[in-house]
């Protein structure tokens, strides 16, 4: 499959098969996220991936509980993957976030997960990410020091589903060139 297609085909999924995930596969995925580029090169994520049924079971209890209680599906995947951040980041990022009002460990972790997915889809796993649940339940949960914080959440594990794709702007709508 070439990239292309990997992105094409990509869907966010929320059915699993309950096969489990080789730790290898799932360390691939990791090992794609660890090499994105990041702001200064700070590299300010932490991946905790719970794949032990009762671990996971723990933390998705703890972090998809009162308003967040609708993301519990999370639960059935054989996977879990909280990403975490350090936020103040290297001394450089840190002067830049202050100057540009940018956090840019966030746009770090969106181009690291990305590339988890991505690799994830390549080797025939579905994903899910989302960053709805409780981030105070699971700074105490993942027992983060001060100065991090959980950012993202993604299910990871086989599709037991085959979502259609989602409608896309045509992109002639999104392009302005030179002005």
């Amino acid at each position: 499959m070439n990239l292309d297609e990997i992105i094409k085909n990509r869907r966010s999924i929320r059915k699993f098969k309950d096969t489990p995930v080789d730790r290898a596969v799932i360390e691939a995925c990791v090992e794609a996220a660890r090499l994105a580029p990041s702001a200064c090169n700070a590299q300010a994520w932490h991946f905790n991936i719970f794949d032990e049924e009762a671990a996971k079971e723990a933390f998705c209890d703890a972090v998809f509980t009162g308003i967040y209680k609708p993301m519990i599906f999370f639960k059935k995947a054989p996977v879990i993957i909280a990403v975490s951040a350090s936020i103040g980041g290297n001394l450089t990022t840190r002067l830049g976030q202050m100057v540009s009002g940018t956090r840019f460990y966030l746009i770090d972790l969106g181009i690291a997960c990305e590339h988890l997915v991505l690799k994830a889809q390549e080797l025939g796993l579905g994903t899910c990410w989302i960053g709805w649940f409780s981030a105070k339940a699971a700074k105490k949960a993942l027992k983060l020091p001060l100065g991090h914080q959980a950012e993202i959440i993604i299910a990871l594990g086989y599709p037991d589903e085959s979502p259609a794709p989602r409608p896309r702007k045509n992109l002639k709508e999104i392009i302005t060139y030179n002005r």
